[in-house]
């Protein structure tokens, strides 16, 4: 599985006034991108060429089915998200071939789920799963990112800073240049 560096989540809510979910991330589409498709699965064809996965449910067309933490796992390829040790040891034990990791930051999109794992807790996540590759969830910014990929992540998942932006593209590629592609 080819796994992108930068994971765009999808939520049609935060988008900005007047903004379709499709031409958000159409805008978004780049070289080392991947997205997870929450919602409006009749997208995939607008991506075609670049990961996807679908949320909870498995969807013909994509590269697999991103879990909740404790939705049973399913026989094709899929990725979970963890919010602690024993989620992400659980994961690996179970045939993850990713896992988000959250939240790393505060997020605005989640505002007071936490608390925060930090940078301190996504390495020490890294370092219990060195052969699972996970990603940085949660107040995830360019910024930030390139510290999230130095402790050891693959990558970072976003969903608000590119649903909100009024120019995705260019938070895509600050993200992207802040953890190499």
């Amino acid at each position: 599985m080819n796994l992108p560096r930068v994971l765009v989540l999808t939520d049609s809510a935060q988008l900005p006034p007047g903004r379709s979910l499709a031409d958000q991330l159409l805008r978004c589409r780049r070289p080392g991108v991947g997205f997870l498709l929450r919602e409006q699965r009749e997208l995939l064809a607008g991506l075609t060429g670049y990961p996807v996965y679908s949320s909870r449910t498995e969807l013909p067309g994509t590269d697999g089915v991103h879990l909740a933490a404790r939705q049973p796992a399913v026989v094709g390829p899929f990725g979970r998200s963890c919010h602690d040790l024993n989620e992400l040891t659980a994961a690996a034990a179970e045939g993850a071939r990713y896992v988000t990791y959250s939240p790393v930051a505060p997020s605005p999109s989640k505002p007071g789920y936490g608390p925060p794992l930090g940078v301190d807790g996504l390495r020490r996540a890294c370092r219990a799963v060195p052969d699972l590759p996970i990603y940085a969830l949660g107040g995830v910014d360019p910024d930030n990112a390139a510290g999230f990929r130095a402790a050891g992540a693959h990558g970072v998942a976003v969903m608000g800073i590119v649903m909100r932006a009024a120019d995705p593209a260019a938070v895509v590629a600050d993200l992207l240049a802040a953890v190499g592609s």
